[in-house]
């Protein structure tokens, strides 16, 4: 006489079939998909954090340097922690775009984003493509 399966086993056999697929998956692409949902908290929040700041920055013109500042701060967090190199490299460069911006704004100049923006449009290829 056969035996039926408990209702808890059954789906621990159905979480063990739809878990063993992922097992499959090479581990620098989950440390890459972890590194990208990371990375698009922070930085997306601080994008749009720098964006207002610009925007307003008529009314509070450090606002923007702030917004650099936070930004920077979370890319060195960020690129030191990526497991994935493309993540890494990715995060670099905006890096190098985030101290673009921040030099412009010390010296009293209006910072060119459009380079900061394609910086992070290579990060979500990255993390996308």
């Amino acid at each position: 006489m056969p035996h039926s399966l408990t209702r808890p086993a059954g789906l621990a056999v159905a979480a063990l079939i739809a878990v063993l697929p992922l097992s499959a998956v090479s581990c620098s692409a989950a440390q890459k998909a972890i590194d990208c949902g990371n990375t698009a908290v922070a930085v997306g929040s601080d994008l749009n954090q720098l964006g207002g700041a610009y925007n307003n920055s008529t009314n509070d013109p450090a606002a923007a340097g702030r917004a650099v500042s936070k930004l920077k701060a979370d890319l060195d967090k960020l690129g030191k922690n990526a497991g994935s190199t493309d993540v890494a490299k990715a995060v670099t460069d905006m890096q190098a775009q985030a101290d673009k911006a921040q030099q412009a704004i010390d010296n009293k100049q209006v910072p060119d984003l459009g380079p900061l923006g394609d910086a992070a449009g290579n990060l979500t290829k990255v993390c996308t493509g």
